[in-house]
């Protein structure tokens, strides 16, 4: 029994429901003879996955949907043994190097390694023939999801494989910012923003999935679950469904996930105190929201949100300033923990100012 948002995930390019200007571009460069590197990038939930795998349909035909996983081992030269998944077919290649920081738990425990591991597995598929000879494509794909976490040494390896296997193969990178792409990389690819549905568009594709769930959404119902969802389809797709499954009235208010009140909670403890001792009980938080694998950039921005709604009006410009700092900061930087920290510790202190020169 699979979730309603893969159950109901388009697999080809006439089914997409929104961005139509996108799809045509993408058809139209699928059918010529000249297909590029790309880069695809854009928020999460916005579709980005199921355009390239809508594009790989059009490439390769029906055949490309019959994938296989497997688990490749690798020995790095000081004998560590990398293990990672990879899903593939006869015609491409998807691999996730790694997922977030070394505070996070991977699903491929690739860290530091990942230049060997990418070069090989490229180099593989580049100098493999199609299995299938009746194949409308000479070259592979590789897909490489979160290719903004790859090192700037798995980059410039990647640039030169790229270049060098141009003939029988080409990469389709996956990434939520471009901000960590080395400008080689973007300057040899296509690059193709996914941007986030609309409130009205997410209405429209929620309203068709409970059509086909034998059920009716009231368009106000569904109105709130876009809205609530910030442009993320997928997310708007699991509400719904666990909406259905609780059986919740389509009159009540949409519940904010265990992580939102989580975060809720850090950003009221945050302006109730400002002491070192409730900023070490806050990394405590921020660790336990960071191993559930909840996005950095998400903590943050989410936090900032809750923040603002319990401050005075007169000092929220200067938290969106030094929390826009933070936030790109992180991307550039490798340890999360230490720039959520300092957003945290540097609102205390600006904080602290204003309550002081309040009562003054």
């Amino acid at each position: 029994m699979s979730l309603w948002v893969d159950r109901h995930r388009p697999t080809s390019l006439d089914r997409l429901d929104y961005h139509p200007d996108l799809t045509h571009q993408l058809k139209k460069m699928s059918n010529s003879s000249d297909f590029p590197h790309m880069l695809v990038y854009g928020p999460s939930g916005a579709g980005k996955k199921t355009r390239i795998m809508a594009v790989l349909k059009e490439l390769y035909g029906p055949s490309v949907e019959k994938l296989k996983i497997d688990m490749r081992t690798f020995t790095t030269p000081s004998n560590r043994k990398i293990e990672i998944n990879i899903v593939s077919s006869n015609y491409h290649m998807e691999i996730t190097p790694r997922f977030g920081d070394n505070e996070i738990p991977v699903f491929s425990d690739v860290g530091s390694q990942d230049r060997l591991v990418i070069q090989e597995l490229i180099k593989e598929v580049a100098q493999t023939q199609q299995v299938d000879s009746s194949a409308k494509r000479a070259f592979k794909v590789v897909i490489l999801n979160e290719a903004d976490s790859l090192s700037k040494d798995a980059q410039h390896a990647l640039r030169r494989t790229m270049e060098k296997y141009m003939n029988n193969l080409r990469v389709i990178l996956c990434t939520n910012s471009t901000s960590r792409i080395i400008g080689p990389i973007r300057s040899r690819c296509l690059l193709v923003r996914v941007a986030a549905p609309s409130a009205d568009e997410i209405t429209t594709v929620l309203t068709k999935v409970g059509i086909k769930e034998d059920f009716s959404i009231p368009h106000e119902f569904a109105l709130k679950i876009a809205e609530k969802s910030n442009g993320n389809l997928r997310r708007a797709l699991l509400m719904l469904e666990s909406a259905k499954v609780k059986q919740m009235s389509f009159a009540s208010q949409i519940p904010l996930t265990d992580w939102e009140n989580y975060i809720s909670e850090t950003a009221r403890a945050i302006v109730a105190e400002q002491t070192p001792k409730k900023l070490q009980e806050i990394r405590g938080r921020l660790y336990e929201l960071l191993t559930h694998c909840i996005a950095p950039e998400i903590i943050l921005k989410t936090l900032l949100f809750d923040i603002v709604k319990l401050v005075d009006v007169t000092i929220v410009p200067e938290i969106i300033r030094i929390a826009a700092d933070y936030e790109q900061s992180m991307r550039q930087g490798t340890k999360p923990i230490f720039h959520l920290e300092a957003f945290v510790a540097k609102f205390m202190a600006i904080y602290k100012r204003f309550l002081f020169e309040l009562m003054n």
